[in-house]
């Protein structure tokens, strides 16, 4: 009878122990779907789109791509003298204007150059620093600070010029720099520009101390490592008159190896930024036009 009991109960125990581990099965089971269903939710990080644009210029004007943490960029532009002007001076080459510089990124948000300008002996400072980065299926823009700083080394007379100060030397620029990479093969930008200058020609119609702009331009791939690009800067606060016009330039990128090659094609053979602007001399339809190249090369 006792030995009966004892086998019921063995039994039950048996049973009781089948049951408990189905339970924690289920259990188990219930949790991993649980989770699997909160991490369906979780929303994903967005993945920044690659950038709008090969080279740190559309032409001439900022692009919004900046240089990675600790790279350095050496920079040599030339816009060479009137293409129109032919022969006599072998369409350009006899008086160029150069610019060498160099770029350094601080951070993978923020990079700093230097630069001199054969343009009025200019000495240009800058810095450009990345504020909303376009996400793939998220933000669709890109948004870029930039800010320079233009130093005239030139000489002056004291005795033509006896008000002249040092601080007459200075000018600036700060542009906010907006794109769009669409696909691959094509991106937009357009920049507000706001340029100061602490010397500028005072003759009727010709210059003021504080200029508004907007330019845009735009990249288009070609091949594999050749797109044309295209930019236009309009002044808001200055209509265009007979001695400046507003800057339009063409170009193509090319890519080969550890660097970017740019041609150009421009009405303005200034190159840095507050003269670019403010300064083109030349026209498209009739006036003076003036190639010249961009060289970046990346250690």
């Amino acid at each position: 009878m006792l030995s009966n009991i004892t086998l019921k109960n063995m039994n039950l125990n048996r049973l009781l122990s089948l049951l408990f581990v189905f339970f924690l099965a289920g259990e188990m089971t219930a949790q991993e779907d649980l989770l699997n269903q909160l991490d369906s939710i979780k929303p994903k990080e967005k993945q920044i789109e690659m950038a709008a644009f090969k080279g740190l210029q559309v032409c001439s004007m900022q692009s919004t791509k900046l240089p990675i943490k600790g790279e350095w960029y050496f920079l040599v532009s030339h816009r060479f003298g009137d293409l129109k002007e032919g022969i006599n001076n072998f369409f350009g080459l006899d008086n160029a204007l150069t610019r060498i510089g160099g770029i350094y990124g601080v951070a993978n948000w923020l990079s700093l150059g230097a630069s001199r300008h054969t343009f009025n002996k200019t000495f240009e400072l800058s810095a450009k620093y990345m504020l909303v980065s376009q996400k793939i299926d998220g933000f669709p823009l890109t948004i870029v600070g930039y800010n320079s700083m233009d130093i005239n080394s030139s000489k002056f007379d004291k005795e033509e010029f006896p008000e002249f100060k040092a601080n007459n030397r200075l000018a600036y620029t700060s542009q906010l720099l907006i794109s769009r990479k669409f696909n691959e093969s094509v991106s937009f930008e357009i920049n507000p520009i706001l340029v100061h200058k602490n010397l500028y020609d005072a003759q009727p119609g010709t210059e003021k101390k504080d200029q508004m702009l907007i330019a845009a331009g735009g990249r288009c791939k070609l091949s594999k490592r050749i797109s044309f690009n295209l930019e236009y800067a309009y002044r808001l606060s200055e209509p265009e008159k007979e001695t400046y016009h507003n800057p339009l330039t063409a170009g193509f990128d090319i890519e080969t190896g550890g660097h970017v090659f740019q041609l150009v094609f421009s009405n303005s053979q200034a190159m840095n930024d507050v003269a670019y602007f403010t300064n083109a001399t030349g026209k498209w339809n009739g006036g003076s036009l003036y190639f010249g190249f961009n060289m970046y090369r990346v250690f």
